[in-house]
């Protein structure tokens, strides 16, 4: 849990600093503008903006009900912030494992991807598939039941 929180809690604490030395220099819109950009970048990095994880095993259950695709992702992935960006409110339609707080799921990323933890991993039918094209990731969740 830990680990998920250490980059947008650095970056909030580097804004606030690079803001306190602007706001000293009298120039508290610089500051402001400043300490908004780091804010917004914590607030990407941060687990808050993904939809709440479940374990790998719960995921593949659901998704061997459903048809629906899991994602295998981890805290301060650009490439997963990217994908969750891009399905907009058809993300919540997947399920979401963090790696860095479910082993399982950390496992099956390290075995689809010859020993390395890349992601984001999509697993589709029990296939799975690293790095996917948003738009292909699309198609596949308004194809599930």
């Amino acid at each position: 849990m830990r680990r998920a929180w250490t980059s947008p809690v650095l970056l909030l604490i580097a804004g606030a600093g690079a803001a306190t030395g602007l706001f000293r220099q009298e120039r508290p819109w610089a500051g402001g503008v400043l300490l908004l950009m780091f804010v917004l970048l914590a607030a990407m990095t941060s687990p808050l903006l993904f939809p709440r994880s479940i374990g790998a095993l719960e995921a593949r259950r659901r998704s061997a009900v459903d048809g629906r695709p899991v994602v295998f992702w981890r805290p301060g992935c650009t490439y997963c912030m990217r994908l969750r960006i891009r399905l907009g409110r058809k993300a919540r339609r997947l399920y979401w494992v963090d790696i860095w707080r479910d082993e399982a799921g950390a496992e099956l990323v390290r075995e689809a991807n010859d020993g390395d933890e890349t992601v984001p991993t999509l697993l589709v039918a029990g296939r799975p598939y690293t790095n996917p094209d948003p738009a292909w990731v699309r198609e596949q969740v308004s194809s599930s039941r």
